[in-house]
């Protein structure tokens, strides 16, 4: 059966309070984790996707710990057909570039996948780097940062909009696609989608099921590193200007250097 697979990830909840380890990793335990938001929207057009091509199969993926398969389960909650963690404690601290190989290696585990979708980019990082290198590692034509997309005749179609303008592109699966928080909002799962989640099995994969040495992976091999970080400044009140402030606000915009 031809399989879309949706990249998803467990993240600290938007609402906690986000810290660094002394190694400049982000600090994950002990804090409340949920599926990445833009993760959603990617799980919603991979259902779309395969409920106007019968004979798909949406297989959510995921990296990182067993505390990882709720993420997974929200997929499945909201209807994906399967999912598959791949989880090994020498990926701890992987760089984009670690994580995306050990990605690209699991999806290898996957018959005959025809699309991957992903968001455009995590809320923890924010890199957004990582479809754009899967599909590199993989050979396979990219459509990144859509805002709609549709398949139909074996070919995936998508909406981009840039500063530039807006596009319309076009490629033949197999395809890598992501999307942004544009287009079509998740579904709720129901609860007959939330019980079934809740048993489902998850499958399991370790570094060696997928064919990589853990040399390639993990924050003491990473190509690239944080040396430094410094906490973003409180955000404050701002100036509120009652009257007719245009000469108020041409001033501040001089002296910001913004003309």
């Amino acid at each position: 059966m031809p399989a879309i697979v949706v990249l998803v990830k467990n993240v600290p909840d938007t609402w906690s309070v986000r810290t660094l380890n002394a190694d400049f990793t982000m600090h994950r335990e002990g804090v409340d984790e949920v599926i990445d938001e833009i993760n959603e929207y990617a799980v919603e057009q991979a259902l779309r996707i395969r409920d106007a091509n019968p004979g798909f199969e949406v297989v959510a993926l995921s990296a990182g710990p067993e505390r990882a398969q709720e993420a997974l389960r929200k997929a499945l909650a909201m209807g994906a057909n399967r999912a598959v963690l791949l989880s090994d404690p020498a990926l701890a601290g992987s760089d984009v570039l670690g994580t995306a190989w050990a990605l690209n290696c699991a999806i290898n585990t996957i018959a005959d996948v025809q699309l991957i979708v992903a968001g455009n980019a995590s809320s923890d990082g924010a890199m957004g780097a990582l479809p754009g290198i899967i599909a590199e590692y993989r050979q396979l034509p990219s459509l990144t940062n859509l805002t709609a997309v549709s398949v139909a005749n074996a070919t995936v179609t998508g909406h981009k909009e840039t500063p530039e303008g807006s596009y319309e592109l076009q490629a033949a699966l197999p395809a890598l696609i992501s999307v942004t928080e544009k287009t079509d909002k998740p579904r709720f799962p129901n609860f007959k989608g939330i019980m079934a989640a809740k048993k489902a099995e998850i499958s399991m994969l370790d570094l060696a099921a997928i064919g990589v040495a853990p040399e390639y992976v993990g924050l003491a091999h990473a190509s690239t590193a944080v040396t430094s970080a410094t906490l973003r400044p409180a955000r404050d009140g701002g100036e509120m200007v009652y009257t007719d402030g245009a000469e108020r606000i041409h001033q501040f915009l001089s002296e910001e250097k913004f003309i």
